[in-house]
């Protein structure tokens, strides 16, 4: 299994030994605020094929490229004022940009799949340390087996990934618990490529613009997570569920029973309390927990839309659309 390093009370080995099987070409998972990413050295081909096999992902499927800062994402990308005012404002933090990759960029075609453009985010917290001290970035989809549940903690991602890894570095569970949103600017116009762990409400109230949601987008696979089964357990999933079935297990949101739940594998709230946040952060773990308590199908009780339930909408209705 992986080596693992709590990176709160061993930093400066964490850093050095990540940096170390970096640049042997392994990947390494590090911890995010959004979900814990599959990290590889972006220029190196072999270190990002090694991703996509970890994984099992498909390779027209691009990948996230993170950076320390400013400096390091124009060396890769050019930034038009739209998307510069965004980076500004919202980085670090969990906000993915989708720019025209320059010429010149060392980050290897494998993790765009082959597009002219790059995804990119400056990542907060020690993901941040990691990719400043190796200084390139670092191409890093969530560690997980692709399709499956994003993880919030390195015990999901030993549980997942662990015989394949050498190392997994520990900073407790993901603060935000949802991936990033991820935003394109085209001809002054925002389109949100995927809802995430920034409400596209801030974005709207910062650029005094409109974000077109993915309705208005087309189907070509431009950034992760737009794929249309994504995010699911191994067991089935029934949303807006108004009551719950034998054997079912049930995730439910802001402390509302549902009739037979006295009957369900597990019972699980999001949020007692209402609170969206909350609910995103626990999202996840609790999919993991409802799917490893033995029930053929997970109910998801109603989620509202508004702020981070338009993101957490998202990923519940990708876990249950139709697989391959």
């Amino acid at each position: 299994m992986a080596e693992i390093i709590d990176t709160r009370t061993e930093p400066d080995r964490a850093i050095e030994r990540a940096c170390t099987v970096l640049s042997e070409g392994e990947p390494v998972a590090i911890p995010t605020e959004t979900v814990y990413g599959l990290a590889a050295d972006a220029s190196n081909p072999d270190a990002i094929s090694r991703i996509y096999e970890m994984k099992g992902r498909p390779r027209f499927n691009p990948l996230i490229c993170h950076v320390s800062d400013m400096t390091m994402a124009e060396a890769h990308v050019t930034f038009d004022p739209i998307s510069r005012r965004l980076a500004e404002a919202f980085w670090p933090g969990p906000l993915t940009l989708i720019l025209p990759q320059r010429r010149e960029s060392a980050v290897h075609a494998l993790a765009s799949a082959g597009l002219d453009t790059l995804g990119i985010r400056m990542p907060d917290g020690f993901s941040r340390q990691v990719i400043a001290r190796f200084g390139r970035p670092l191409a890093a989809p969530s560690a997980n087996t692709s399709g499956k549940i994003s993880p919030t903690s390195a015990a999901h991602v030993q549980a997942d990934l662990g015989s394949r890894l050498k190392l997994i570095l520990d900073a407790g569970p993901s603060e935000i618990g949802l991936e990033s949103t991820i935003i394109k600017v085209e001809d002054g116009a925002l389109r949100l490529l995927r809802p995430g762990g920034l409400d596209a409400a801030e974005i709207e109230k910062l650029t005094a613009r409109e974000v077109l949601r993915p309705e208005s987008a087309g189907s070509t696979i431009e950034a992760p997570g737009m794929l249309a089964s994504h995010y699911a357990p191994g067991a089935a999933v029934r949303l807006n569920a108004e009551d719950v079935r034998a054997g079912e297990a049930l995730i439910r949101f802001g402390g509302r029973p549902l009739p037979g739940e006295s009957g369900a594998t597990i019972v699980l709230d999001l949020s007692p309390g209402g609170n969206l946040r909350e609910a995103a952060a626990n999202l996840f773990d609790y999919m993991k927990q409802a799917d490893a308590s033995g029930a053929r199908t997970i109910a998801f009780g109603h989620v509202p839309e508004e702020g981070l339930g338009e993101a957490i909408i998202d990923r519940l209705q990708r876990a249950a659309a139709p697989r391959a």
